[in-house]
């Protein structure tokens, strides 16, 4: 009917519009304050134009805290270093804002236990994905399943999805890998109405994850979630700091490893194990940021072959004695 057409047409002609507006600053006179590159997909004949602001500042205080009486912003995860320092400078926060940082609502002390196998390798040593792999067998087996494993690089990702399969199918233990087994919605879903499997995720599960209570008793962060340094976004944006790796890396990790956290205990009652194994957050100095950015929990020294027995031992089973 006309009204649709209507509609349609509308429609058509607003992206239209916007993709005139998108070629225009790719392909019109230098933006300094643009980010602009050309990608390349898997087939060598397709290439994409990418455009991003170098700084958002401006616009959210442009568009947001210049034209609203008042803002409210709140999170679990906008603090570094006991701090709103870095959120106010990339989001523009006017500095006569007022603050406010409270602790969790969560007894972490009872409910989480931190685990630093002491013996992992370092993530570029060989045997790195070995470790891992090693590490999720023994805790999927120990806890029958009801783990979880964020990983920053698909390739990682796929190497442990091919090495745990077999180990863990012997005691009837499924394993769901992101872009494997299915998509992230997918595998969330169905993680949640089965978890006695192993769950392997890779960007979208650091953040916006909430499983019922109970799924997930182990949640295993292979490495501390650093951006890229080569992508185009994060080497444009390191260019504005005096020193990029203090003042936006390691908070900008920071931030997204709170969140990998969280998707451990969602609730009062969730009970569980955090494991890292990225020696580094020990073994540097910006490790300590890291560390800080856990809620206060119990931690046990420990090594690759005991992390299960550990895991299962904090939740009051006896399955890690099982073989």
């Amino acid at each position: 009917d006309q009204p649709s057409m209507v509609m349609e047409a509308g429609a058509t002609y607003d992206n239209l519009d916007q993709l005139r507006e998108r070629l225009t600053s790719i392909l019109g006179p230098p933006n300094d304050d643009l980010i602009l590159w050309i990608g390349r997909g898997q087939g060598k004949s397709e290439i994409s134009f990418h455009a991003a602001p170098l700084d958002v500042a401006p616009t959210l205080e442009d568009q947001l805290f210049g034209k609203k009486e008042s803002v409210v912003m709140t999170s679990a995860t906008l603090s570094t270093d006991g701090n709103f320092n870095y959120l106010r400078r990339r989001s523009g926060v006017p500095q006569d804002s007022d603050e406010l940082l409270v602790g969790s609502p969560f007894d972490y002390e009872k409910a989480a236990l931190l685990l630093v196998p002491e013996d992992m390798p370092q993530p570029n040593a060989e045997g790195y994905l070995q470790a891992i792999s090693k590490v999720l067998v023994d805790l999927s087996r120990s806890l029958g399943g009801h783990t979880m494993a964020l990983f920053t690089a698909y390739s990682s990702l796929r190497g442990v999805s091919q090495r745990v399969r077999e180990a863990l199918q012997a005691h009837d233990i499924g394993v769901m890998a992101q872009s494997i087994d299915g998509s992230a919605p997918q595998l969330m879903t169905r993680f949640a109405e089965n978890p006695n499997n192993l769950l392997l995720g890779a960007s979208s599960f650091w953040e916006g994850v909430d499983m019922p209570n109970g799924a997930v008793k182990a949640l295993v962060l292979t490495r501390l979630p650093f951006q890229v340094p080569t992508d185009p976004i994060v080497k444009s944006r390191s260019d504005q700091y005096e020193d990029a790796f203090k003042e936006y890396s390691i908070p900008q990790a920071v931030l997204k490893f709170r969140q990998g956290i969280g998707r451990l205990i969602r609730s009062k009652e969730d009970r569980g194990t955090i494991v890292v194994l990225d020696r580094r957050i020990t073994g540097r100095s910006y490790g300590k940021s890291f560390l800080q950015s856990i809620p206060e929990c119990t931690q046990l020294p420990s090594t690759l072959g005991t992390v299960g027995t550990l895991a299962a031992h904090w939740l009051g089973g006896d399955r890690a004695t099982r073989s």
